[in-house]
């Protein structure tokens, strides 16, 4: 039997009693279902992974709707102002999915802005000036988007050519003819109500009949590059212009098709641009160079991160024109504006990369 030691305090009746009402202290497990488990950690990672790089720009758009129509909920979640968005929207459309599809291919156009002033003028000028039949004159501005097309694309994929240059110098070139052809001059007269009437008139669900060119030709080019085959080589062809080519793939002549493809989209745009006010203005077509390649890059970061497609394109371009309507209701400044739209797409397309970077 040990000894005890003389220094060791001794026991009492009371200390066993202090022992057994001591608080015990009890330790939570994540197992024990109190508190967030690691596996819950994983399925929230795994679900923002999801979301938020497919969707996140729609959620900002759809989080932008809201606060407009909060903020003016008697003017801009109305009919009338869907209509008018829709309206204003159209021409851009029709540009940005045009340009779509020669991104997807990773090749670039700068001429579309010049394209679109030159078919307009064109047009109008062959009607107004030449006194031709407007049916004649729409053909005739469409050749020109064919033959700007088929310039660019042989320049760069046949001839090598670096896209950006190539489009940038044929995009001066292009308004040099266009100024030539209209003397520089805006006409208000001698076009046709036939002419008019392409993109003014309104026979359905009281839309524009521009809304339903933008929808058609969106639906076109949308069925083009996400359920043909020529779709998905021309994605191969933005993935690995090289690989493509060692694996059989008519690469060049794919590459020529997208540019002619954007340029009579570039086109349609100057004849709407023209018909819709019954007029022609001079270099018309500038101003909707950037916005269509913002609503291409922001619709890069919808559905299928990191790669151009139609149904983000839409939705960029959408985003933009609501954007601009919404601050525009709201009667601010225009710097404020400027400010307000750009913060609203670097935090769109952010939170699109933010959720790629949760995915990895």
């Amino acid at each position: 039997m040990p000894e005890e030691s003389p220094n060791a305090p001794a026991e009492t009746p009371g200390d066993a009693t202090k022992v057994a009402d001591a608080p015990r202290r009890t330790v939570v497990k994540p197992e024990d279902g109190v508190g967030p488990t690691r596996s819950q950690d994983r399925r929230a990672a795994r679900l923002a992974a999801t979301i938020l790089p497919r969707y996140g720009v729609l959620i900002a758009f759809v989080v932008v709707i809201i606060v407009f129509s909060l903020a003016k909920p008697h003017i801009f979640p109305t009919w009338a102002n869907a209509k008018s968005i829709l309206t204003e929207s159209a021409p851009a459309l029709i540009l940005a999915v045009g340009l779509t599809v020669v991104l997807a291919m990773q090749d670039f156009d700068l001429s579309i802005g010049a394209t679109v002033g030159l078919a307009g003028g064109v047009a109008v000028a062959l009607m107004a000036k030449h006194a031709w039949g407007w049916p004649i004159a729409l053909l005739m501005a469409l050749g020109f988007g064919v033959a700007v097309g088929i310039l660019n694309g042989y320049l760069i994929a046949f001839l090598g050519g670096p896209s950006f240059i190539i489009t940038l110098a044929i995009g001066t070139v292009l308004t040099g003819i266009e100024y030539a052809f209209t003397n520089q001059a805006t006409v208000f007269s001698g076009v046709a109500q036939g002419y008019v009437n392409i993109a003014a008139k309104s026979y359905f669900l009281g839309l524009s009949n521009q809304i339903w060119i933008a929808v058609v030709v969106a639906l076109v080019l949308w069925v083009l590059l996400d359920h043909t085959e020529v779709g998905r080589y021309m994605y191969a062809i933005g993935g690995n212009p090289e690989a493509a080519r060692l694996s059989g793939i008519r690469t060049r002549a794919l590459r020529l098709l997208g540019f002619v493809i954007v340029a009579v989209s570039a086109a349609v745009v100057g004849i709407i641009l023209t018909s819709q006010g019954g007029s022609y203005t001079p270099n018309a077509g500038a101003p909707y160079l950037l916005p269509a390649y913002a609503a291409a890059f922001l619709g890069a970061a919808c559905f299928k991160p990191g790669e151009f497609n139609v149904p983000g394109t839409v939705v960029g371009v959408l985003f933009l024109g609501t954007i601009s309507t919404g601050l525009t209701i709201l009667n601010l400044q225009t710097y404020l504006i400027n400010l307000v739209q750009g913060g609203i797409l670097v935090a769109a397309v952010l939170l699109g990369r933010l959720g790629q970077r949760v995915a990895t």
